[in-house]
């Protein structure tokens, strides 16, 4: 199997992005790597903090997709050169910086890692 190392992957955040959100925080993502998609979403960790992926979600042109709502039935593909916001609610961000990990499942690859930091600026 073909395996993608977390530093090509750390290309799809889009730098400075992430933003203190009502009662959560987003950020966006930018892929500039190939079109592809995912069968499954893992939780997004925050400072090595799980937040649960029915209060983590995509946010395209007004649709949102809930992370736990991705499966091999409901597919979530997201095109070359499309930019994209996740946003994770009822999570508390302190100031300062904050590493953040994300993965997903794509067929023939399997469990994709990779992970950022920064500093949440306002929304």
């Amino acid at each position: 199997m073909v395996t993608v190392p977390g530093f090509l992957l750390r290309r799809l955040y889009v730098k400075r992005s992430l933003r203190k959100s009502g009662q959560g925080f987003e950020f966006q993502l930018r892929n500039r790597l190939g079109s592809g998609y995912a069968h499954g979403m893992q939780p997004l960790k925050i400072d090595g903090v799980e937040a649960p992926l029915d209060r983590t979600r995509f946010v395209l042109e007004d649709r949102e997709t809930t992370f736990s709502d991705i499966s091999r039935e409901n597919t979530f593909t997201l095109a070359l050169n499309k930019t994209i916001g996740v946003r994770v609610d009822d999570f508390h961000l302190e100031p300062g910086p904050h590493r953040i990990e994300m993965g997903f499942d794509v067929p023939g690859l399997g469990a994709l890692r990779f992970d950022f930091t920064d500093v949440a600026g306002d929304g």
